[in-house]
């Protein structure tokens, strides 16, 4: 805004639109916490709003950007369930169109071409920083019209120096800014290829975004932008600055408190269903709600309830809230989540036992996919080894009668359910004066080298009878050679 208060350049008014958001990652890395945070609120904002979500990839750093993290990107939002409406668009097929606008701002004098070398910038920032100044491009070039052979220019844009610039942020109120504050940034490189600050005015113009939704560390770009938009004469969005971020210890999230990417929570085991409602809650809030189903986020999602306080994540709340899913979740929504897993801990056939006969044996025993999949090997393989502890505990010296009066039991067994199974364990324990527990710890020894499994009658109905008489068999047969 000017001194007396106006705006430097009167915005232009832009009419009531259907909603338009927009998901703009560079693709220097995979999908962070962070990324998929905003990600989420554009799109819940878009569907809240009956509106459009657009997935545009800022590829413009070539020397950063690869199509790897293109596609692992793009992979990361289908697996959180956040399919754009449009897109993926590729700023790097653009090029020649924010040529053609840079041309535009400089035919009318709201940009202009810098000769200086980086050398020559590096030395006035060292004599800025000496004479105790904030370091900033000077304005050196603002009036000069020659070419300066042999030098390849950029385009800076032409900053307004006096008045103020501001906007209202949806979350954090009236922000503004002293031009004087402001540089004259580069809007076109060297190469030829746009910056930020000028592409994403120039592609969120050209996609129709009504609002951008984006992490606060991008509120002091927000200036810059406007004066672009009021060089071009376009209406301006509505912009959201979401809270940063924090670890548990209040500082900012990074590795030390454990995957930043969404990529490595999925291959840790996690949901996409838990890792969207974790998301949902870093920054926004509905009352006390802790649990949203997907209809329930975009009815209930607003702007207006986004917190300006920084957020914190806190993998164990992930964890529980994961657990909670996996307790709750159809089998076959679990199934087709835990089998991509499979292979990567060394599993690749699963036809018997079903799959989805050992799931609902191990939903409430296991806070991550991963932890599933290691409870599974035990259906498909036999145990490598036997714990010596639990074996000398319930399988040693001394114990071997009553080992081969369970298999003998169990072989005579014609109906192989769980009721049946515990029935029958119920009533060999009576008959040898044992508890329950002392029958079934020797037989979930036998079955699975350990004395941890899902109930013994549930494990013996889903592992069969033949592999289970099969794996007695095998305890018994270690019995007699450590006896001998």
């Amino acid at each position: 805004m000017s001194p007396s208060g106006r705006l430097t350049d009167p915005p232009v008014e832009r009419r009531v639109e259907r909603v338009r958001t927009r998901f703009a990652p560079s693709p220097t890395g995979f999908l962070h916490i962070g990324g998929a945070r905003t990600a989420l609120f554009n799109w819940l904002y878009a569907r809240h709003g009956g509106g459009d979500f657009i997935l545009r990839i800022e590829d413009t750093d070539t020397h950063r950007s690869t199509a790897a993290y293109s596609q692992a990107i793009i992979e990361g939002l289908a697996w959180l369930g956040l399919n754009p409406d449009e897109g993926p668009i590729y700023q790097s097929g653009r090029f020649e169109r924010y040529r053609a606008v840079a041309d535009t701002l400089i035919g009318q004098g709201s940009a202009y071409r810098c000769y200086c070398t980086p050398e020559e910038l590096e030395e006035r920032r060292n004599e800025q920083i000496r004479r105790g100044e904030k370091p900033r491009y000077d304005g050196h070039c603002r009036d000069v019209t020659a070419p300066r052979p042999g030098v390849a220019p950029v385009v800076r844009f032409r900053t307004p120096q006096e008045g103020r610039v501001g906007f209202t942020d949806l979350v954090r109120g009236v922000i503004d800014f002293e031009n004087a504050e402001l540089d004259d940034l580069v809007i076109l490189r060297s190469d030829g290829t746009p910056t930020y600050n000028f592409g994403v005015v120039v592609d969120d113009h050209d996609m129709e975004i009504t609002h951008v939704i984006r992490g606060d560390d991008h509120i002091n770009n927000t200036p810059r932008q406007i004066h672009i938009y009021h060089a071009l004469g376009l209406p301006l969005p509505k912009f959201a600055h979401l809270p940063m971020i924090l670890g548990p210890d209040g500082s900012r999230l990074s590795k030390r408190h454990g995957a930043v990417s969404v990529e490595q929570y999925r291959l840790d085991g996690f949901l996409p269903e838990a890792m969207v409602n974790d998301l949902v809650r870093l920054g926004w809030s509905h009352g006390d709600q802790e649990i949203f189903s997907t209809d329930e986020m975009i009815q209930y999602f607003d702007l207006t309830a986004i917190s300006r306080s920084p957020a914190i994540f806190n993998r164990d709340k992930l964890t529980w809230l994961n657990q909670h899913y996996l307790k709750t979740l159809q089998v076959e929504r679990l199934q087709s989540a835990l089998e991509p897993l499979l292979p990567t801990i060394g599993l690749t056939e699963w036809a018997s036992p079903r799959l989805g006969d050992v799931i609902p044996l191990l939903q409430g025993r296991s806070r991550t996919l991963m932890e599933m999949a290691q409870s599974c090997l035990v259906f498909y393989r036999e145990p490598e080894a036997y714990d010596e502890k639990a074996w000398k505990a319930h399988l040693g010296s001394g114990q071997e009668h009553l080992l081969g009066v369970i298999r003998d039991r169990l072989g005579a067994q014609l109906e192989w359910t769980p009721e049946a199974l515990h029935h029958l364990l119920t009533e060999l324990a009576g008959a040898q004066d044992l508890k329950l527990g002392q029958v079934a710890q020797p037989i979930r020894v036998a079955l699975t080298g350990n004395t941890v499994s899902p109930p013994i009658d549930q494990t013996l109905a889903v592992l069969g009878k033949d592999q289970s008489l099969a794996r007695l068999d095998r305890a018994r047969a270690r019995q007699a050679e450590v006896a001998r």
